[in-house]
């Protein structure tokens, strides 16, 4: 069977493992002195070696996949250093992008073959330039020959990974405001060069992360960037036209992506660093790096024109000199600590859902949000979703345990929500020590006690309610001590009030956006469960519902089936596939095919606490719910109107016959179900809680 949250909590705690980390106070210590004699202490990239390199292959011509509609107009200018230019577009050519895309090769009056050479590549369309004009004169030429509406700036000394062309339009998809995104640029040996770049108050940049690991919490987020390199960037093509391009006044090069960041900002716009983006960049391969002279002795000229022309913007950057860190990088805005038990995986549990969505809000707002998961566990593609939203999140081996780094990071938060009471526990003494200024936040995410009150009821267990009433005393304590404490419905906040007189409690229940309402009644068929059954409430909910309620429907409609979908499925579940009509699929990553074909969802819960994202969640979709009264608790609906409601066997088959049957209801309780999610259980009816709560 598998083990619940609770249990692997407190499993991992007895083990130790939830305190380990790579960093022990002996190599933390090692670290800062090492950085206080100006040396750089770093571990081997472990991205190293899963990094895609071009074999070195003598040149013979080949070609470049285009297309006649590019989205992305990939544009590269080049002077001479062919080897270099080869390498990036056979890259280019072994992992084309899926977005149509077209490659424009500036040649700036190249000294060596690059030109004849690029002729013999099929699909680029090369623009030769009779005169050296520089970086900035090659670049604006290729964006004047672009077809593609957003612009992509290429060096040609980069070698672009699999997907990063995807990644950095997929910003523009997400997020309404960007207008600048900047790829994660790495060396060849896999230290990092750049996630994103960080100007000072005078002027001067810095590459911040340079030298360090790729795969450090610290650079695994998407964020918005003073600056991004030149070497892989993108943007609209019409935003570039309407900014002017490149401002000549920075010919050659340099600084010339510095000042087009600052320019998109003031055109209203965002500067986002993006790590799925990742970029080889050999450094220095065509321009050098000495700043005395050569091409590079421009850049010195080159920000006293820049502080100069950004003199009223420059006084809200950083002091030259200061280090920067998560918490100087996010000064301005309001920064929240998030912690749960384990990272959440919106796809298996609804607490999971309105975690993230939660998550969402606050970064609506302007928060920057900061999740560490109790355990210190990356959760691969739902920590990387969570680092595309925009979310810090921190694991080991780059967390230390928590008392270290609350002591690292505890002052930079403005309030620090925790999740469930057996991680609060744990964590609230060393926040009111580590971070006495911030406001503390105890999220029951559902009221633990009640729910296992009801089981112990319902199981005739007294070792069970005896158990119950301690989880009581300790969620209490909790209440009383946190700043505020949320639940998600008005029937745990009133039960509260007589236990806890005096504790502020508010309701921040689910969220849910907007979703189409789907297909009529005429096209669906069969009936849905949603569930995860690490949730002891699902396994009796499902055993019952097969067991007593199925059979008097199949009586009736021998060709029904009931469609049984969730993660972590027990034997005494996975057992049900022998009843005719049932389907167990087990986790099911996309549940939109249910959502639309399914003709009822049921929730037969017999007990539990809190709101069920599972009536949410089909109510959303516009699918019509039968429920027991457990199951709908809080949840403001009226049976008959809203839901059908029914708690013996009987009565609850008599309801799903009644919406099988009768289009007419189906309609009404799909239209109302949806609009009481919007008006209880949407983004916009958290947001008042949130403000007040998180960010006042």
């Amino acid at each position: 069977m598998p083990v619940p949250v609770e249990a692997r909590f407190w499993l991992l705690r007895a083990l130790g493992l939830w305190r380990r980390g790579w960093s022990s106070l002996r190599t933390r210590g090692i670290a800062a002195t090492w950085r206080r004699l100006g040396l750089q202490f770093r571990r081997t990239p472990a991205s190293a070696a899963s990094l895609y390199l071009p074999p070195q292959a003598p040149f013979a011509p080949f070609a470049v996949p285009t297309s006649d509609a590019p989205r992305a107009s990939i544009v590269i200018p080049v002077h001479g250093a062919f080897p270099h230019t080869l390498a990036c577009l056979r890259a280019i050519a072994a992992h084309p992008p899926r977005a149509p895309f077209e490659v424009i090769v500036v040649d700036d009056a190249s000294p060596d073959d690059s030109l004849a050479r690029l002729q013999a590549i099929a699909g680029l369309r090369v623009h030769a330039r009779p005169r050296n004009g520089g970086f900035i004169a090659a670049c604006n030429d290729g964006a004047a020959l672009a077809r593609g509406d957003c612009l992509v700036f290429l060096n040609n000394d980069t070698v672009p990974q699999p997907g990063w062309l995807e990644a950095l339009l997929g910003t523009f998809d997400d997020v309404a405001d960007a207008g600048l995104v900047g790829a994660r640029l790495v060396y060849p040996d896999g230290r990092l060069q750049e996630a994103g770049g960080v100007v000072f108050a005078d002027g001067s940049g810095w590459n911040y992360g340079r030298f360090g690991d790729p795969a450090d919490c610290r650079y695994g987020y998407l964020r918005d960037a003073d600056y991004l390199s030149g070497a892989a960037i993108a943007l609209p093509r019409a935003l570039f036209q309407q900014l002017g391009g490149f401002d000549t006044r920075f010919a050659p090069a340099y600084y010339e992506d510095t000042d087009l960041a600052f320019a998109v900002r003031a055109a209203g716009l965002r500067t986002l660093y993006q790590p799925a983006a990742t970029v080889v960049h050999d450094e220095g391969a065509t321009s050098g790096t000495d700043l005395t002279t050569g091409p590079k002795a421009a850049q010195v000229r080159n920000r006293a024109v820049f502080a100069d022309k950004w003199q009223a913007a420059l006084p809200r950057q950083l002091p030259p000199g200061t280090e920067p860190t998560p918490a100087t990088l996010h000064r301005h805005q309001r920064q929240v600590l998030v912690i749960d038990a384990l990272t959440p995986q919106p796809d298996r549990d609804s607490g999971s859902l309105r975690l993230v969505e939660l998550m969402r809000l606050l970064i609506e707002e302007g928060a920057h949000v900061v999740f560490l998961p109790a355990n210190r566990e990356a959760d691969g593609d739902y920590t990387r979703a969570l680092q595309a939203m925009g979310v810090e999140c921190w694991h080991a081996p780059y967390a230390a345990r928590l008392p270290a780094w609350l002591r690292e990071h505890g002052p930079r938060f403005h309030a620090v929500m925790v999740s469930r009471h057996y991680v609060a526990s744990e964590c609230f003494p060393l926040l009111r020590r580590h971070a006495p200024q911030a406001r503390l936040l105890f999220d029951t995410v559902d009221l633990h006690s009640l729910r296992e009150r009801r089981a112990a009821e319902l199981a005739g267990d007294a070792a069970a309610l005896r158990a119950s009433r301690r989880t009581q005393v300790r969620e209490l304590a909790l209440i009383r001590e946190a700043d505020a404490t949320f639940v998600v419905s008005e029937a745990e906040r009133t039960l509260l009030a007589r236990e806890a007189p005096g504790a502020r409690v508010e309701v921040l229940s689910n969220l849910h956006r907007p979703a189409p309402p789907g297909p009529g009644p005429a096209a669906r068929r069969d009936l849905l469960f949603v569930g995860g059954f690490r949730h002891p409430p699902n396994v009796d909910a499902v055993r019952w519902f097969v067991g007593e309620v199925f059979p008097r429907l199949r009586a009736v409609r021998p060709e029904l089936r009931f469609h049984c979908i969730g993660g972590d499925v027990p034997d005494a579940v996975a057992r049900l596939v022998e009843q005719p009509g049932v389907t167990i699929h087990g986790h099911v990553p996309d549940l939109q095919p249910w959502l639309d074909g399914c003709r009822v969802s049921v929730a037969p819960l017999r007990y539990g606490a809190g709101v069920k994202g599972k009536v949410n969640q089909a109510m959303a979709h516009g699918l019509p719910v039968v429920a027991t009264a457990c199951a709908v608790e809080g949840m403001h609906l009226r049976d008959g109107e809203d839901v059908l409601v029914a708690d013996a066997p009987d009565a609850f088959a008599r309801a799903v016959l009644r919406l099988l049957d009768d289009d007419g209801l189906w309609k009404t309780l799909a239209e109302r179900g949806r609009a009481n999610v919007a008006r209880h259980f949407s983004a916009d009816a958290a947001r008042s809680v949130v403000r007040a709560n998180f960010l006042d």
